[in-house]
C-alpha cells in the first residue's frame, strides 16, 4: 500500500514539473537588444513596453508584439511625374526612419512600414508636381527638407521618426536632355563671345593709349619698329623685308611737319577773275 501512494505522489509530482516546466516555457521571452515589446494583457496594450533582456508573460493573458527600433531604410519607388514648367521626370527617392514610440506605432496604424511607404509616394509625387526642373536638378537639399517636413506630419503621430530623406535620381525624357545640351552649348558660346568682345574693347582702349604716347614722342614709333622687327626675325621661318629705310621715313615725317609756304598761301576765291595778262609791247620797227 505504501508503495502505491508513492507511485502516486511521484506520478503527481512528475506531472506538476512536467506542467511547470511547459508554463514556464510559455511565459519566458527574450526581448532583443534593438528591440521593444508591446504586452497587450487581455488585449489592452501595456503602458510601458519591455525592456531588452528575460522578461515573464502571463500564459494565455498576455501577447506581446516585437518592434525593431533600428532605423529602416525605404526605397521609394520611382514615381512619375509633371513639374511645375511641364516636363515630365521620374523621380526614386529613399526615406531613413526609426520607430522612436513602440506603443504609438503598434496601436495607432495598423502596418506602419507600408503606412510611412505609402505616405513617402505621395508626398514625392506632390514635390514633383510643385517644383520646376531647375530645381529638382540643382537644388536638391531644399526639396529633400521640404519632403521631409511633409513626410514627418503623419508619422509623428504614428510614433515614428523620419531621419533623413533624400532624392536619388531624376530621370529625363531623352528629347529634354538634347534640348538641355543644345542650351548649355549656346550659353557657353554667348559667354565666349562676351569675353572675346571685352578684350577686343579693352585692347583698343590701350592701344588708343599708347599712339597718344607715341604721338607726343616721335622716336617712340621707331623704336616699337626696331622691337617689331626683333620679334619677327627671332623666327628662323620667317624672311623680313623692308620696302624703304627708316631714314625715309624720318623724311616724310619731317615733310609732314614743315609743310611749304606756297601750300600755306590762301588758294584764289572762286567768284573772283583771274587777271588779265598784260600785253606785251614791242619796238616798232
Amino acid at each position: 500500500m505504501t508503495g502505491v501512494v508513492m507511485d502516486v505522489v511521484l506520478y503527481v509530482l512528475g506531472a506538476l514539473a512536467l506542467g511547470g516546466g511547459a508554463l514556464f516555457g510559455a511565459s519566458a521571452r527574450v526581448v532583443q537588444q534593438i528591440e521593444r515589446g508591446v504586452v497587450f494583457r487581455l488585449g489592452r496594450a501595456q503602458p510601458e513596453p519591455r525592456r531588452p533582456g528575460f522578461t515573464m508573460l502571463i500564459p494565455i493573458v498576455d501577447r506581446m508584439k516585437r518592434v525593431n527600433m533600428q532605423v529602416v531604410t525605404l526605397p521609394v519607388p520611382a514615381q512619375d511625374g509633371i513639374t511645375k514648367d511641364n516636363v515630365t521626370v521620374r523621380v526614386d527617392a529613399v526615406v531613413y526612419y526609426r520607430v522612436i514610440d513602440p506603443i504609438g506605432a503598434v496601436v495607432q496604424v495598423q502596418d506602419y512600414g507600408f503606412a510611412i511607404a505609402q505616405v513617402a509616394q505621395t508626398s514625392l509625387r506632390s514635390i514633383i508636381g510643385k517644383s520646376e526642373l531647375d530645381a529638382l536638378l540643382s537644388n536638391r537639399e531644399r526639396l529633400n527638407q521640404g519632403l521631409e517636413v511633409m513626410l514627418d506630419s503623419p508619422a509623428a503621430s504614428w510614433g515614428i521618426e523620419i531621419d533623413r530623406v533624400e532624392i536619388k535620381d531624376v530621370a529625363l525624357p531623352d528629347s529634354m536632355k538634347r534640348s538641355m545640351s543644345r542650351q548649355a552649348e549656346a550659353e557657353r558660346e554667348r559667354r565666349s563671345r562676351i569675353i572675346t568682345a571685352d578684350g577686343e574693347f579693352q585692347a583698343s582702349q590701350k592701344l588708343s593709349q599708347a599712339a597718344t604716347v607715341m604721338a607726343g614722342t616721335p622716336a617712340a614709333l621707331q623704336l616699337r619698329l626696331l622691337q617689331t622687327m626683333v620679334e619677327v626675325a627671332a623666327e628662323k621661318n620667317s624672311t623680313l623685308v623692308l620696302p624703304f629705310p627708316v631714314e625715309m621715313l624720318r623724311y616724310f615725317e619731317a615733310i609732314a611737319s614743315d609743310t611749304p609756304s606756297a601750300a600755306r598761301a590762301p588758294a584764289p576765291s572762286p567768284d573772283e577773275a583771274p587777271p588779265e595778262p598784260v600785253p606785251e609791247q614791242r619796238d616798232a620797227p
